[in-house]
Order: C-alpha cells, then structure tokens, then sequence
C-alpha cells in the first residue's frame, strides 16, 4: 500500500484481527494508532499479550479507551487525525448476545456511530470495518453472496453488524464517506481469541476434557487464516471504495451503490466439517478428543460458506492457509506461546 504521514487507526488492536492488522502495518513502516478498551470478555492477559508485541515497535501508540463515549472518541480523532481507519472493534459473539445484549448495543452501534462520526469530521480517506458473516443469518442459499439480501439475523450478535452496514452506507451517501464492510467468517490462528472453537476445541482436548460438539456435529464452517484475513484487509485499506456506476435504484446490488460503498466476504471459499477440524486438531495434538454431542445452540448456523468473487476482482484476493496447515501453525503456537507463557500462571 501507499504509506501515509498520518497515522491509520486500528480500534479494537488487542483482539486477535486488530492486533495482527496493526502489526503488518507497523512492519510496512505505517503509523498506527491502536485503539482498545481492554474488556475482560475473554482472558485480559491474551488481549495484553498481543498490545505489548505492538508497543515494541516505534510506529506504534495506543489510546485505551471505550468507543461508546463520544467525547472521548471525538477527542482521539481531532488529536491525531487519522488518515485512514480500520474499525475491529466490538463486542463479539453469537451466544454471548443472547445473554448480555446491553454491550452490543453500546459497542456495536452506539461505538460505531461514534466512529462514524470522526471519520466523517476528520476527512478520513477511507474506513474499513468488520461485519460478519452471520449477518446471513436464515440464508441457506450456499455458498452466501454479497448480492444476497441479508435481512433475517437470528442473533442480536448479527443484528448490530447488519445496522453497522446499514450505518455506513447512510454516511457514505449523505457525506461521500468512503467505506468498505468486511463479512469475516470463522477466523482463527495464532493469537485467537479462546471462545472460538478451534481455541476451545484444542485447549480441551490438550488438558483432557469433553468438547462440545453441537448439532451432534453436523456443522459446516468457512474457516479463515488470520494471514489470509490481513492480507485482504492491508490490500483494500489504500482502495478507497467508489460508486459502482452500474448501481441503479430500480434493481439495487446490496452490496455497491451510487456512493462510495463496498461490501466483501473474507473467506477461505472451502466449508469444512466440524468433525473434519476435529480431526486436524487431534493429529497436531497427538492427542484424542472426547465428544459431548450436543443439539443445535439457539442463534446458530448450520453451514457458511463464502463466495469471495467481489473481493478476488478488487484486490486480486485469493486464500492460501488450507485448514490443516492453519490448524497445525495454531497448535505449535498453542504450545510454544500460551503454554509457554501466557498461561503458565494459572
């Protein structure tokens, strides 16, 4: 990419895509402003695990502070002034919603608008930000496509990332706000974040106990890299969406418009078996699982999928990690770095 004088932004730079995002900025030589609350959803030692790798580097400084408060936010923007942004933070999590809905609401919709609106003060060129791909949700038209309404969440979780999309494209038309939603689905890798299942599944199988294995395994998930994650997001960062000159109201693409707006899956395009990553998570163990099958979780997905045209055609993307390489690079650093390290103190 083209390096900036100004700073880019990375909220949410302790979780695990926003901590590698800003590091391959930061080794491309780019300043980066991380951007971080430190909430204690998971394990606080990973997210400052990850924060101290940044700190090493001299490009890099840190603002801890929520996105829900607006002067703060405001006040973050006016003083470093921010060339470009890429949002990651929020509250993340299907299940999660369905107890706590009171933090995605503050997070993900009162945060993003809040993020929104510095963008829109500060001349921002261009703002990335994360979807999901559960904002499918009752789709099972497989594999999902960007051309794909998507208009029945069945989470809260999936709800306020749908509203982020709908968020951005009222900035981009009203203000010309260059904006580009990111679908991301099931990411994972080094540095995970250890509510996800490949996290979960390994930790269990290494100290012995059952995994729970929903839908009595009959599960399909589009697992994704992290390197393959940044290396979508580092790519489109510099390509400021534009309007999609073919984009009329009588027929609207969900997924472009009349205003510089752009919507994209980041996916593996390879849905894999739940019991297939099992499997892969056993042999980079040595080690065997005990299954607890357990029926589908309310909020949950049978299969995902994603079908990556769009973003192949606007930054040459093409997925390279297959899950069993993935799954094995996870599981030497499983080893090596939270055991090694991290976790010793429990």
């Amino acid at each position: 990419m083209t390096f900036t004088k100004a700073p880019i932004f990375v909220t949410g730079a302790a979780g695990f895509i926003g901590a590698a995002v800003a590091e391959r900025l930061l080794a491309m030589g780019q300043a980066v402003v991380g951007i971080d609350d430190l909430n204690a959803y998971y394990d606080v030692r990973l997210k400052e695990a990850r924060l101290a790798r940044l700190m090493s580097h001299p490009g890099f400084s840190f603002e801890r502070l929520t996105l829900a408060d607006r002067a703060a936010t405001a006040d973050v923007f006016a003083r470093h002034r921010p060339s470009h942004v890429v949002h990651l933070a929020a509250q993340a999590g299907v299940r999660y919603s369905i107890e706590h809905p009171e933090t995605y609401i503050d997070s993900n919709l009162v945060g993003f608008g809040n993020v929104l609106e510095g963008c829109r003060h500060g001349g921002v060129a261009h703002l990335v930000y994360a979807s999901s791909s559960s904002v499918y949700g009752a789709n099972t038209d497989l594999p999902f496509r960007v051309e794909q309404t998507v208009d029945h969440p069945i989470s809260l979780y999936a709800a306020t990332k749908k509203a982020n999309e709908l968020m951005a494209h009222a900035y981009s038309h009203l203000y010309r706000l260059p904006v580009s939603g990111l679908r991301f689905f099931t990411v994972y890798g080094p540095w995970g974040r250890p509510d996800m299942a490949v996290f979960l599944f390994t930790d269990a199988i290494w100290h012995g106990r059952p995994i729970k294995v929903f839908n009595n395994g009959d599960m399909q998930r589009d697992f994704t890299f992290i390197d393959d994650v940044v290396d979508a997001v580092v790519a489109l960062l510099p390509r400021p969406a534009t309007p999609d000159p073919a984009w009329t109201g009588a027929d609207p693409d969900p997924a472009t418009s009349n205003a510089p707006y752009r919507i994209y899956n980041v996916g593996n395009h390879s849905p894999e078996p739940l019991m297939a990553l099992i499997g892969h998570i056993e042999e980079a163990l040595g080690r065997k699982a005990e299954l607890d099958f357990q029926p589908m979780q309310a909020g949950d997905v049978q299969a995902t999928f994603a079908d990556v045209t769009s973003l192949a055609q606007a930054v040459d993307f093409a997925p390279r990690t297959p899950l069993k390489e993935g799954v094995a690079r996870f599981a030497t650093w499983y080893r090596e770095v939270w055991l090694g390290q991290i976790a010793k103190d429990n």
